[in-house]
């Protein structure tokens, strides 16, 4: 659509409905909006608007209102996103700073993004595979077990513990754990476990046991697809939007449960700042009445996220404001992630 009248529009529609939930009507329009225009223009705009299918009319209304092509022209329209307030700022970096572990890091943020957006906010954990390793710890617990810690550069810990049938020589120990960090430290998980089959060679025939273990066990962590998982918060702000739906909410609840519904959406979403899915958009039939707007977080610069939140609401939502709160919270929690 190159009309940039049209598009203005269009704009004004949006923002009506989204902030009113009724159809917007022309005289609507023109008490409302400086448009620069008489009213026949904007009920010819309109009329165009509806022929390509940026709005469509209620039966019962003579208002308009945007369908998921019109969303779609509104959000790829927003060329710079509003910042927060600076009172919005200071509860995100209120909230987050006093947290304690990944854990509580990850609670804080989705109850804190359901807040400041009242939508279903979605938080995945960090994914271990696409982490890069800060430490490595080797910790014996007694003359025949060690403790072996990992620690992500996304602020996850990891633990296991490896048995071996020979007494364990600290001097070993100590060298194993500099030879691993070596290795290891600052690389992508996936990106190790060449070296780390490598590694039992360095090390005399007496000890390659429990080197083997170890790389064994740090292989087999890395391995793991039980990492890939996500938190949520504020359903109960989807129950107040059932007027949104014109079905029930009931495919929408049932597409949150299943956590590798919303895991694959977000793999499948675009690496912009901010991703927002419309509607059909989320191929996903629970979902079509459904928006998601998205970002990772976690990475820097010259590599991509290691995971992502965002949140799910009805098509009918303040696109704007909804993705600077999304965009904010994901860089103060890269961040924090990063400290």
């Amino acid at each position: 659509m190159s009309d940039d009248r049209r598009l203005d529009v269009l704009r004004a529609i949006v923002q009506d409905y989204v902030a009113t939930r009724e159809p917007v009507g022309s005289r609507v329009l023109v008490e409302r909006h400086s448009l620069g225009v008489s009213p026949a223009t904007i009920r010819n705009d309109m009329a165009a608007l509806e022929e390509h299918g940026f709005i469509a009319q209620p039966h019962t209304s003579a208002g308009r209102v945007p369908t998921d092509k019109g969303y779609r022209a509104f959000v790829d329209q927003i060329s710079t996103i509003k910042p927060l307030s600076a009172a919005e700022k200071r509860a995100i970096q209120v909230l987050l700073d006093d947290a304690v572990d990944l854990d509580d890091v990850v609670e804080r943020t989705v109850r804190l993004l359901a807040q400041l957006t009242h939508q279903v906010a979605v938080v995945q954990y960090p994914s271990l595979r696409r982490s890069a390793l800060r430490h490595l710890e080797l910790v014996p617990l007694s003359p025949q077990r060690l403790l072996v810690v990992i620690i992500t550069d996304a602020g996850r810990v990891e633990q296991r513990t490896v048995e071996t049938a020979a007494e364990i020589d600290p001097g070993v120990v100590a060298e194993l754990r500099a030879r691993l960090n070596v290795v290891c430290a600052g690389r992508r998980l996936s990106m190790i476990t060449g070296p780390l089959s490598e590694l039992p060679q360095q090390f005399p025939p007496t000890h390659r046991a429990l080197v083997e273990a170890v790389s064994g066990e740090l292989t087999d962590t890395l391995r793991m697809e039980s990492e890939e998982r996500i938190v949520m918060a504020g359903t109960a702000n989807l129950a107040r939007s059932d007027i949104d739906f014109t079905r029930t909410i009931g495919p929408v609840l049932e597409a949150l449960e299943e956590q590798v519904v919303l895991l694959n959406l977000f793999s499948e979403m675009e690496d912009d700042a901010v991703a927002v899915r419309i509607g059909a958009e989320n191929h996903h039939e629970g979902l079509v009445e459904a928006s998601i707007v998205a970002s990772a977080y976690g990475g820097d610069s010259t590599s991509e996220g290691v995971a992502r939140l965002g949140v799910l609401g009805p098509t009918r939502m303040d696109y704007p404001g909804t993705m600077a709160a999304v965009r904010a919270v994901a860089r103060y929690l890269s961040r924090i992630l990063a400290g």
